[in-house]
């Protein structure tokens, strides 16, 4: 265990930096004034290595003085041949548990932008081009298993209370396609992360490292708003895809975001936007184009092509499909396709 202070009330914390990865730098809350912090991990553990350590006294090796008349004999050291040991080579692991998975955050602060139905339609087609995905559901609705008509029941609360192992959370929901749900029991979560005093932005981390050698892409849909469920994600996946529906109330939760983004990265620098996806693009309409115009003036590298508004969006969940299972056909798969070969940078995909 070791110490730390608030810098705010001077209040003593012992915490255990052994489960804490090298090189991070995490965010402590003092219990007695409820201040926070960051804390970085490495010098911690390296004042942890010198506490304590005493310099040892200096203490004259006495001289021994010896006849003049008696000569010490001074035997010739052994010749020693060095042993050659032939180094072991450790064998290298399979490929399977070498790779690490993609970790995709789908996120916005503000709803119905269109966040669940591009978790799941780029989860699906990501499986159809033979990739291992899972999703991840965070938003206490739980809208991800409703849109693929598969109600678990349990999902990610049970795996972040200890109740379910990591592999018996999960519940594969179509070929290659596996679902951590969420739900109405992630408000109790929530709260508990919120308590934590030390390395509360690290739960969701902790959970999913085991799953990450089994997946291609973990696909993580977030809630609207920000809370201590979404910081978990922002520290946990690499990349972020923010769809982006083309009104002018959305375009104003992007740059909200982009701020509380900003703040994380401080703390997190492998986090980084990557795509900007535009979402109900209705052709018929001016006002879309316009916006449609002025995201790809501020996001030229990440800005995706729009995802045009389609009346099958809306009906495929009563019938707990995906779009390429319910209109396969319709402008809206054509542009998740379009979206999958964009993220897999492999334009001969779903052709």
């Amino acid at each position: 265990m070791t110490l730390i202070v608030c810098p705010h009330c001077s209040r003593r914390h012992r915490v255990n930096i052994d489960t804490i990865p090298e090189g991070k730098t995490i965010v402590a809350r003092c219990k007695a004034c409820g201040h926070k912090f960051p804390v970085e991990v490495d010098k911690l553990r390296l004042q942890a290595q010198t506490h304590g350590t005493r310099p040892t006294p200096h203490t004259p090796t006495p001289e021994i003085s010896t006849p003049e008349k008696i000569k010490p004999e001074i035997s010739k050291p052994e010749t020693l041949e060095p042993e050659i040991t032939k180094p072991e080579l450790s064998k290298p692991e399979p490929p399977e548990l070498i790779k690490a998975a993609r970790k995709i955050c789908v996120s916005l602060s503000k709803g119905g932008v269109g966040k669940t139905t591009t978790s799941v339609n780029l989860g699906a087609g990501l499986a159809l081009a033979g990739y291992r995905v899972l999703l991840v559901d965070t938003d206490t609705q739980g809208q991800s298993g409703y849109v693929l008509g598969k109600r678990t029941g349990v999902g990610l609360t049970e795996l972040l209370t200890g109740e379910l192992t990591p592999d018996e959370a999960i519940v594969q929901v179509r070929k290659n396609f596996w679902l951590l749900g969420g739900g109405k029991s992630l408000a109790g979560v929530k709260r508990i992360i919120d308590r934590k005093s030390f390395g509360a932005e690290w739960t969701l981390s902790e959970a999913l490292k085991p799953l990450e050698s089994k997946f291609d892409f973990i696909l993580i849909d977030t809630s609207p708003g920000w809370d201590q469920l979404t910081v978990n994600v922002l520290f946990y996946a690499t990349e972020i895809l923010i769809p982006v529906a083309l009104e002018v109330m959305p375009l104003h939760g992007l740059s909200e975001f982009m701020k509380s983004l900003r703040s994380i990265q401080k703390y997190r620098k492998e986090v980084s936007l990557k795509y900007v996806v535009p979402t109900f693009m209705d052709t018929r309409v001016k006002n879309p184009q316009i916006i449609y115009d002025r995201l790809k003036k501020l996001y030229p590298k990440e800005i995706c092509k729009p995802i045009r508004y389609n009346e099958n969006f809306s009906e495929a969940p009563s019938f707990g499909k995906t779009i390429f299972e319910f209109a396969p056909g319709c402008s809206g798969a054509v542009d998740y396709r379009e979206l999958v070969r964009r993220v897999t940078m492999n334009d001969s995909l779903l052709q």
